[in-house]
């Protein structure tokens, strides 16, 4: 089954026909490129800064950096991957000049299972529809008080579905990190709604088992 049609994302040979094509100079398959992949970056990048003004700002800058320097693209990655590298790159920027930007890379604890699952699948567990729309929504809003490495991690593992080795790419560490990231930021995410879900948090999975 081919999920990335499925769900109107491109497949491997589509992207690497339209990015070829670009490379040519086809205007329009860089806007089939832009299309397809400018509304996941905004999602993201709008969770990483949380300002309007300053996600679309960073995505046309983004997607500027990405067009410019595409004869070098290197065909052994997605294009989201090197997409969404560019733009975390252009969020830390910000983030520092913010001064939100917290280096807290020392993590101890490595989850040795990288497994990802659809979002859908990560509250499949709690039978109560609405209860599990309620804890889907406490859960996305306390994602947005973890540390911009942690943030990043779990937007594009939940949201983008990226395997560990992917992300480790687009935030440029490797992918043990990527794991102790997962398992710290479900840590204090559980602790942020303990008084919200006291006998429900055990029936919520973040998608890997441990």
């Amino acid at each position: 089954m081919n999920t990335e049609a499925d769900n109107g994302r491109l497949t491997p040979s589509e992207e690497k026909d339209l990015i070829s094509r670009a490379q040519r100079g086809c205007q329009t398959s860089a806007r089939e490129l832009i299309a397809a992949h400018q509304d996941r970056l905004h999602a993201f990048i709008w969770r990483m800064v949380r300002n309007d003004h300053d996600a679309e700002e960073i995505c046309q800058d983004a997607f500027l950096r990405a067009f410019q320097s595409l004869d070098k693209f290197d065909f052994q990655y997605r294009f989201s991957t090197w997409l969404f590298t560019i733009g975390y790159r252009i969020c830390l920027n910000l983030l520092r000049k913010r001064k939100d930007f917290s280096g807290d890379m020392d993590f101890s604890i490595v989850e040795t299972d990288g497994r990802s699952r659809a979002e859908s699948d990560v509250y499949e567990e709690v039978a109560n529809s609405d209860e599990a729309r309620r804890l889907k929504d406490l859960i996305w809003e306390s994602v947005e008080d973890l540390t911009p490495q942690q943030r990043a991690t779990v937007l594009l593992f939940y949201k983008e579905g990226m395997s560990c080795q992917d992300i480790g790419t687009v935030l440029e560490i490797p992918a043990a990190t990527v794991k102790s990231h997962l398992h710290r930021a479900r840590a204090r995410l559980k602790g942020m709604l303990e008084r919200h879900l006291v006998e429900d948090w055990s029936q919520v999975r973040f998608g890997m088992s441990g």
